[in-house]
């Protein structure tokens, strides 16, 4: 096959698959309990302010602050208590010069105080009386009507992504449904003889099923909707229609194995045949995933994996996961650990490897431990806690170097 193996670098790659993912989800609207994690599909403007009144960060007494100035432990302000605020209740008092409002935290300011004197800053002289031992100035201790969240305002814009914090700016409105945008789909296929499900006892010459677990929760934690459609033996006929249910009744197909040079690997041969514009690379340069397929059909995916644990999960995370999560391959830096390297890696100029770490403290500084160990086994990845990456101009990276480790 004369597509084969001709590498195709990642900017190119990502390029090509970015053509073609034009998948516009459809908008639906849920319960903001149900919202997090999800992409808003609509502006959210802010209804009212928070709070609607002026209110007390402190217990203490509400105060015109004028009344508090010059006051020290020696030569105290003293103040007339002319009343009590309830928790939950509105005031009803308006603060005189030389007066004070006993305030809970929380409590709404009465009129004409405009700040709070910490209840440890006041001595009581008596039912009615308090002496201030040091001034406020104006805006203490106080949380001013609007001061959090102005109405009118934009809290979201559509596209943002909902956190725990922004549920709670949500309820704070009294927004509880909101619009957004509905996962995608993905379908999930593994293939090879040699493959049985879980819950079979493997004969000599076969494994369990890896690859369909890990992708079922990668792609759970990329916001998206997993199906699995089984394992399916080499044969094209078979492939051929389980790629083509999934594909119809999904956004994307994930299928493992199948995607190296073999008499029987179909998994080429299967993507070419559905539809335009068909394959769009085999082989990109990284390590371990060099033998990865993507095609298109239509306006629709299709990812071959390689059949190697690790090799699949390390391209899903870098071709599939930007795709259902941010919907793109935007440039958005990615945040890791920064760490020491424990050991020296060699590496080929011109290819990207991925290397399982984990992390250790070392004389107060973070050190970063490789995990070695062949693409087709499990125990490294679940052994690591995260991973580094030698780029594509580098022939390797020194022991003692700073590596930015991203977490697993």
């Amino acid at each position: 096959m004369e597509e084969l193996f001709r590498l195709t670098s990642l900017e190119e790659a990502k390029s090509k698959i970015s053509s073609y993912w034009k998948t516009e989800p459809e908008k639906v609207r849920i319960s903001v309990l149900d919202a997090f994690d999800k992409v808003l599909a609509e502006d959210i403007i802010a209804g009212a302010d928070v709070p609607g009144f002026s209110r007390a960060t402190v217990d203490g007494y509400a105060v015109r602050s004028s009344s508090t100035f010059g006051a020290t432990e020696a030569m105290p302000a003293y103040l007339q208590v002319i009343g009590q605020i309830a928790m939950g209740k509105s005031a009803a008092l308006a603060v005189g010069q030389g007066e004070g409002v006993g305030i809970p935290t929380g409590g709404m300011l009465p009129e004409q105080a405009d700040a709070v004197v910490m209840v440890e800053y006041t001595e009581e002289m008596g039912q009615a009386e308090i002496a201030v031992t040091r001034p406020v100035s104006p805006g203490e201790n106080v949380i001013k009507a609007g001061e959090d969240i102005r109405a009118g305002s934009l809290l979201f814009k559509q596209g943002h992504r909902l956190r725990p914090q922004d549920l709670g700016m949500l309820a704070s409105q009294g927004i509880l449904q909101v619009k957004v945008y509905s996962p995608f789909k993905v379908g999930i296929i593994s293939t090879g003889n040699e493959i049985v499900a879980p819950e079979e006892t493997p004969a000599l010459g076969q494994v369990r099923d890896i690859n369909s677990y890990t992708l079922y929760g990668k792609v759970q934690k990329s916001g998206a909707l997993p199906t699995l459609y089984g394992i399916v033996p080499d044969d094209f006929q078979l492939l051929q229609e389980t790629v083509q249910k999934a594909l119809q009744e999904n956004d994307l197909v994930l299928l493992s194995g199948g995607s190296s040079v073999g008499v029987r690997d179909y998994t080429v041969e299967v993507f070419k045949s559905l539809g335009e514009p068909g394959l769009l690379l085999h082989g990109i340069p990284v390590k371990p995933g060099k033998p990865t397929v993507v095609a298109a059909a239509g306006r629709k995916l299709l990812f071959g994996l390689p059949g190697h644990p690790v090799s699949a999960m390390v391209v899903y995370d870098i071709l599939v996961h930007p795709l259902l999560y941010d919907g793109s391959y935007m440039n958005k830096m990615e945040v890791g650990l920064q760490a020491r390297l424990a050991r020296n890696l060699a590496s080929a100029a011109g290819r990207e490897d991925h290397i399982r770490v984990k992390l250790f403290t070392k004389d107060g500084e973070l050190w970063a431990e490789p995990v070695l160990g062949k693409s087709g086994l499990i125990r490294t990845l679940v052994e690591a806690q995260g991973e580094i990456i030698i780029p594509v101009d580098r022939e390797g990276l020194a022991s003692g170097e700073i590596v930015n480790v991203k977490i697993f």
